[in-house]
Order: C-alpha cells, then sequence, then structure tokens
C-alpha cells in the first residue's frame, strides 16, 4: 500500500528519537501500521544537526511553515515545544487537512480545547500519547482500556526531575537545593529548571489526563500548583517514620460538586506501590468503578521512550487515515458533544488529609492547647510523633498527621494555632493522600 508520508517539526532529542526507532524497527512497525510509515521533511532551525539525524534521505528545511503547506505530507509530527509558533504550525497543519501528532504538553494544556475544536471541525486527527508520561501509554489506556469505566480518580508521579530530586533527598538526607545542583549536573534538570521544581509540567499532564478522565475541557488555568522547592528534607525524614513517603502527585477527583485538579507534594503510604517509585520514573494510579486501581509505571521521558509514544500515535493515525472520522477514538475520549464544563473545585474545598509539624514551647498543656484547637474544627488526629526537646533547648517538634477535612476548616485551624504564644513560627502544611 501506498506510504504515508510524515513531516518531522523538530529533531532535538525526542525528534532524533523517533527518526531512529522508526527507522531501525521499519519493518515490524509496517507490520502493525499496515502500510510503511516514512519522515520525508524534516525542519529544523538547526540544518547541520537535521542532516547529521536524517542523513540525505528525507527534505530538509529551517523553514518549519513549508512543512505543513507541503500537500505530499499526510501527518504532521510537531516536537517544537512552547505555546508560540508550535501553535501556529499545529493550526495551520490542521487548517490544510492534515493529521497531528505532538508531544507538546503545554500547548495542549494551555490551547487544547481551540485544537480538538479545529480539529473537528476539519475532519482531522491530533494524536498525543507522548504528552504525558513519555513512553508510559497513560493516555490510550485512559481513552480506551479503560472505557467501561466510570474513572473516579486519577494520582500520578509525572515529572521524573522532581521524583529525582525526592529520592536523593530522602535517601541522601540533603536539602533541596543541593540535590538540585546533582540533577543539573547528570541531565535530569535544564539549566532553568522552573517549569519542573515549580510544578508547572506536572500541572499540563494532570490537566490534559483530567479532560481525558472525567470528559471535560482542559482547564490548566483553574488547577492549584504547588512545587518542591520549600520542601525541607526533615519532613522527608519525618514522613518515613510514620511509615509514609513525600512525592509531587498530580492528581484529579471527581466529585459531586466539581472535580479536584491539583499538583503538590503529597504524603503516600510507603506500602503502596506508587511510593516506592525512585529515580526518574514515573508512574500514574487511576482508579475505575469496574476495575479498581490500576498503575502505569515506565519511563516518563528520554528520547526512544518519548518515540515510542510518538510512533504508537503514528500507527493509529496511519490505520485510521481513510476512516470516517465519526469512527475515529475521540480526542478526549467522550463524544465531543457529551463533553461536561464542570468546574474545577477551588483548593479550600478540596478534602484530604494533613501532615503538619510544628515547633512549639516544650512545657504542660501545649499539646492539649493544640488537640483543642483542631477538635473544635472538626479535625481528629490519626497519628502524632512528639520528640524530645534536645538538651539546653526549650523547644521541641510536634508531628501530627490528620484524618480527612476540608482545606479551609483546616487552614482556619492552623492559623488558631500559629497564633499560640507557644508555637514558633509558621506550622508546615502537607497534603496526604492513601490512594486507595
Amino acid at each position: 500500500m501506498k506510504a504515508i508520508n510524515v513531516g518531522l517539526l523538530g529533531i532535538g532529542t525526542v525528534g532524533g528519537g523517533t527518526f531512529t526507532v522508526l527507522k531501525r524497527n521499519e519493518e515490524e512497525i509496517t507490520r502493525r501500521a499496515g502500510r510503511p510509515i516514512r519522515i520525508t521533511a524534516v525542519a529544523d532551525k538547526n540544518l547541520e544537526l537535521a542532516r547529521k539525524v536524517a542523513g540525505e534521505g528525507p527534505r530538509l528545511t529551517d523553514d518549519a511553515f513549508s512543512v505543513v503547506a507541503d500537500p505530499d505530507i499526510d501527518i504532521v509530527v510537531e516536537l517544537i515545544g512552547g505555546y508560540g509558533v508550535a501553535k501556529e504550525l499545529v493550526l495551520k497543519a490542521i487548517e490544510n487537512g492534515k493529521h497531528v501528532v505532538t508531544a507538546n504538553k503545554a500547548l495542549l494544556a494551555v490551547h487544547g480545547n481551540e485544537i480538538f475544536a479545529a480539529a473537528q471541525k476539519k475532519g482531522v486527527m491530533v494524536a498525543f500519547e507522548a504528552a504525558v508520561a513519555g513512553g508510559i501509554p497513560i493516555i490510550k489506556a485512559l481513552r480506551e482500556g479503560l472505557s467501561a469505566n466510570r474513572i473516579q480518580w486519577l494520582a500520578g508521579i509525572i515529572n521524573g526531575t522532581t521524583n529525582f530530586i525526592l529520592s536523593e533527598m530522602r535517601d541522601k538526607g540533603l536539602p533541596f537545593a543541593d540535590v538540585l545542583k546533582e540533577a543539573q549536573a547528570l541531565g535530569y534538570a535544564e539549566a532553568d529548571p522552573t517549569f519542573d521544581i515549580e510544578g508547572i509540567d506536572a500541572a499540563h499532564k494532570a490537566t490534559i489526563m483530567s479532560a481525558i478522565a472525567f470528559g471535560v475541557p482542559m482547564q490548566f488555568e483553574a488547577a492549584h500548583v504547588e512545587g518542591i522547592t520549600a520542601l525541607d528534607s526533615v519532613d522527608i525524614t519525618y514522613a518515613e517514620q510514620l511509615g509514609y513517603r513525600i512525592k509531587l502527585l498530580g492528581i484529579s477527583r471527581m466529585r459531586p460538586e466539581g472535580i479536584e485538579l491539583r499538583v503538590h507534594p503529597t504524603l503516600i503510604p510507603a506500602k503502596r506501590l506508587i511510593a516506592n517509585v525512585e529515580g526518574a520514573m514515573n508512574a500514574v494510579v487511576v482508579y475505575g468503578d469496574a476495575v479498581g486501581a490500576t498503575l502505569y509505571y515506565g519511563k516518563g521521558a528520554g528520547a526512544e521512550p518519548t518515540a515510542s509514544a510518538v510512533i504508537a500515535d503514528l500507527v493509529d493515525v496511519t490505520r485510521l487515515h481513510t476512516a470516517d472520522p465519526e469512527h475515529r477514538v475521540p480526542h478526549l475520549a467522550f463524544q465531543p458533544d457529551q463533553v461536561h464544563d464542570l468546574k474545577v473545585l477551588p483548593i479550600d474545598e478540596v478534602i484530604t488529609s494533613y501532615y503538619l509539624r510544628m515547633r512549639v514551647e516544650d512545657k504542660p498543656g501545649v499539646l492539649a492547647d493544640i488537640t483543642r484547637i483542631l477538635a473544635d474544627s472538626g479535625i481528629s488526629i490519626e497519628a502524632m510523633i512528639q520528640k524530645e526537646a534536645p538538651e539546653g533547648t526549650s523547644q521541641t517538634d510536634i508531628i501530627m498527621l490528620t484524618h480527612e477535612t476540608v482545606e479551609k476548616n483546616a487552614n482556619a485551624a492552623i492559623a488558631k494555632i500559629e497564633a499560640l504564644p507557644v508555637v514558633q513560627g509558621r506550622i508546615t502544611r502537607l497534603r496526604m493522600e492513601s490512594l486507595q
């Protein structure tokens, strides 16, 4: 059968991996797709790099718009990244009747609603398995594998940089700043790691998964986002003593009032499988009413793991290239007229448990005052550690784990406790999830 012609925009790490894997596994991929898939045009500002990776076979250009306008191109693969020119190129490719495969989570989380609407109108596909968790096929699992289920919640370690940092802080007892430098030296963190360590990258991915899981539009602007920069290694140690580990999680949960969509450091029971995901690996737990909890684990970044997802999308698009658009899997799993505009709940309305660490004067009655404030706010205590005051000092740490409560109630109680004369400074507060 006639080959599918692909235009590749960007031949950096992922683009180079895509070119390499597609060439290396050409026979196997053709057997699966039913026809050859060939990259016939490559656009990159660095033509020397493009020539080094792609050789002389494909047409090479530094003008990406010439590729999306090429009438011989069937599928455009966008691996440039960012919100700017990438958005223009994707919308132009759709306007020109071309299918799109992208790994651009930021673009989809922020502009996905516009892009999917344009693709539906034009009758083309936008595939984005590589946008979330690299080589883990979580998008296909949510869109197709779990389609019998009413998804109740999902939670994921979906940023390898932060997971590496938290793993190292726990193993070595080092402060955040020292481990960040190590991560940068090893290539796990960018020179400017802001998107990773402030939770923005994870929030892009959580937004995409939430939209597919619950059949809602992309709502990145409504997500609650906290990173790991303020996390103290002492809290990692205390959490371990209490039987928990701290991970940066992207969490989305369906509730009668709306959807929770949040990214923040989270205590997880150490016995959970996801709590034992270490280093730069990714993992996502999805809970469906019929299937229960399912876990997806693997490499969340890198040239060939991400290329695996890009090429899986190319195979899917190739199979459905000539199919009636109404017979294809909808972009957000639900039929477009069945996507519900449910609101994302503000963080004050989230229901979860809490880890509290407070520095207090070591004197009688302190604990009674604190527990009374919590009880008056309807907050019960699950576990507690009260440290002995170091010799020669009059202050000590109290660490408490609470049962579930509404965030605004927890905030009000914390404010009252901080106002006690015996409490020194701000209370460290972290959220907890049982994930069961």
